[in-house]
């Protein structure tokens, strides 16, 4: 049976999307760019601030209200009722180690059914944290498990057998749509 590594934000949910719409856009209404626009993450070079700057304001908003309650990829939902299972799934995220127990809870909330282990690096460790993995492909040689994962950054698929989820900064360019038949073709090799 595969075994499927899903990255959690901008894959399973739009953090991204939402931080952009709900936090950056309504307190810098001069901003001129469209989400499409972000072509580099972390963007904070195209926002014109420091990159410190841009992961203060997604921390905030991860810890926020609408942070915690992002709504799942409604086209990942129906993919996992159709086939998900027909598979192993596992969460893998990177992101600040805090935050970890928010994000677990909403993936097993959301797509509990189907996946049933989560793993996270902690993206920005302090000196008493430690790093036992930097890239999700160290972890996945670890865990011996994860026959494909699925992420939307590049640096994260590199060293594994990975899909590019469609996000504007994933080098991708095809859509939701072709990368679930191109995901369901594998499942259907199986």
């Amino acid at each position: 049976m595969l075994t499927i590594a899903w990255d959690v934000d901008d894959v399973l949910n739009d953090l991204m999307r939402q931080w952009f719409t709900c936090e950056w856009l309504p307190s810098h209404p001069e901003c001129a760019l469209q989400y499409e626009d972000l072509k580099l993450n972390p963007p904070h070079t195209l926002l014109g601030i420091e990159e410190q700057a841009y992961l203060s304001s997604l921390d905030k908003f991860r810890a926020s209200t609408a942070g915690k309650n992002l709504t799942p990829n409604p086209d990942l939902l129906n993919w996992f009722r159709e086939h998900g299972p027909r598979c192993r799934h596992l969460a893998l995220t990177a992101r600040p180690l805090e935050t970890a127990p928010d994000v677990a809870f909403w993936v097993m909330q959301h797509f509990g059914k189907w996946i049933r282990c989560f793993g996270i690096l902690p993206s920005r460790p302090g000196a008493d944290v430690p790093v036992y993995d930097r890239t999700k492909g160290e972890f996945l040689t670890w865990i011996k498990a994860g026959d494909i994962l699925i992420d939307d950054t590049p640096r994260n698929r590199e060293g594994v057998k990975a899909l590019a989820f469609p996000q504007p900064w994933s080098g991708t360019s095809y859509t939701t749509f072709e990368f679930l038949r191109q995901l369901t073709g594998l499942v259907e090799k199986q």
